[in-house]
């Protein structure tokens, strides 16, 4: 067996002995899942793109995916710790000097912290650079006011990569990355929104009122905060894309020891011809997003000048799909799809959100049409 062999055989062991058994639970009490936090730090895949030389596993970015994918495919709330810990610290590997990544780095390998990233504002979702989040000089380095929405895993989160103005002349080019501690002074949290799916992975606002950030805190240089934000999608947009595939996966999976069980009509429904094409077609479209994902991952960490288009169609191709699969294993369940004693109508609620989040599929379609069409 290869590595990426291994790698997705003890994801799923741990996916479905320590984190499945929980899953409805969490999403019925949409609370966090610390099970899960417990069982993939005590297997080093809470922060597994995690360098080496910062305490951490060092794997490969095809292999994060795999670890999303297969936690996703029981629990897409879960799949979030491993995700939003990329998305939160992407940006310190690709910009930040040695000496903030060897501050922050090895506390996520380690489990002891998780990271976010704040970036969306209730007036600044999809154009990202209309921010009014600002951040002023002060004496002692910055000083931080605004609120950001929809936080992945706001409140649990010990530190924050935060995108704010620094010199509202420069556009774009005027914003920059700071990190934020959840006990600075200043810092505060919103409620959880009551969501569709997801249920397990609190999403809040952030509120900074004069946080004083020191200006070792800054990710990068001064005012190339939005730039990093772009080079960071290239590589977690592919992680959407795992879970897409991953809750596809295993709504899949469940559908057909569903309809293997099935009788009606003297035989089991899987014989039934308009069943196997429902399925085949299921298989197929996610076995091509895996593909693509995986593509898209290695294109990012290669630094291939095509990642950003293929980051952008890994992600819009793998929720599509997943929305399309998880509503199908729906209706192969028939009756019993539509109630909570099944996990199907979780996942298919659970997928909805890869539409939306990491830029819409809107967003995607926009940004493979300016790669094909330069």
């Amino acid at each position: 067996m290869d590595l990426h062999g291994e790698i997705r055989q003890l994801s799923r062991t741990i996916a479905e002995q320590q984190i499945a058994p929980f899953a409805a639970d969490v999403d019925r009490e949409s609370r966090f899942p610390e099970e899960a936090r417990i069982a993939l730090t005590a297997a080093d895949l809470q922060a597994p793109h995690i360098p080496e030389v910062y305490g951490g596993a060092g794997m490969d970015a095809v292999g994060v995916c795999i670890v999303i994918e297969e936690v996703a495919r029981v629990c897409v709330s879960s799949s979030l710790i491993p995700a939003v810990n990329k998305l939160g610290t992407a940006g310190m590997l690709l910009a930040g000097s040695p000496d903030i990544c060897s501050r922050y780095l090895p506390q996520i390998a380690s489990g002891e912290a998780l990271f976010s990233y704040a970036l969306s504002e209730p007036d600044a979702g999809s154009d990202a650079a209309a921010m009014k989040t600002y951040a002023i000089p002060s004496d002692a380095g910055w000083l931080l006011n605004g609120v950001k929405r929809w936080i992945t895993n706001a409140g649990v989160s010990k530190f924050y990569t935060v995108m704010a103005v620094t010199d509202p002349g420069k556009g774009a080019r005027g914003i920059s990355s700071f990190v934020v501690h959840a006990d600075d002074h200043g810092v505060s949290f919103g409620a959880k929104e009551s969501k569709l799916g997801i249920k397990g992975s609190p999403t809040r606002e952030v509120y900074f009122d004069n946080v004083e950030i020191p200006a070792d805190r800054v990710i990068g240089e001064v005012g190339t905060g939005f730039s990093t934000a772009l080079r960071t999608l290239d590589h977690t947009r592919p992680t959407i894309a795992a879970q897409a595939v991953g809750v596809g996966q295993g709504a899949l999976d469940y559908a057909i020891g569903y309809i293997k069980e099935r009788h009606q009509f003297g035989k089991p429904i899987s014989d039934f011809q308009g069943i196997q094409f429902m399925v085949a077609d299921m298989g197929m479209q996610l076995e091509a997003a895996r593909q693509l994902t995986y593509e898209a991952a290695r294109l990012a960490e290669d630094g291939d000048p095509r990642a950003t288009y293929c980051a952008s169609a890994a992600k819009c191709f793998a929720s599509d799909v997943a929305n399309m699969v998880t509503g199908k294993a729906v209706e192969l369940l028939g009756g019993y799809g539509y109630t909570t004693d099944y996990p199907v109508e979780r996942m298919m609620r659970d997928a909805k959100i890869t539409q939306i989040y990491e830029g819409t599929n809107q967003i995607q379609r926009v940004v493979m049409a300016r790669y094909l069409l330069s």
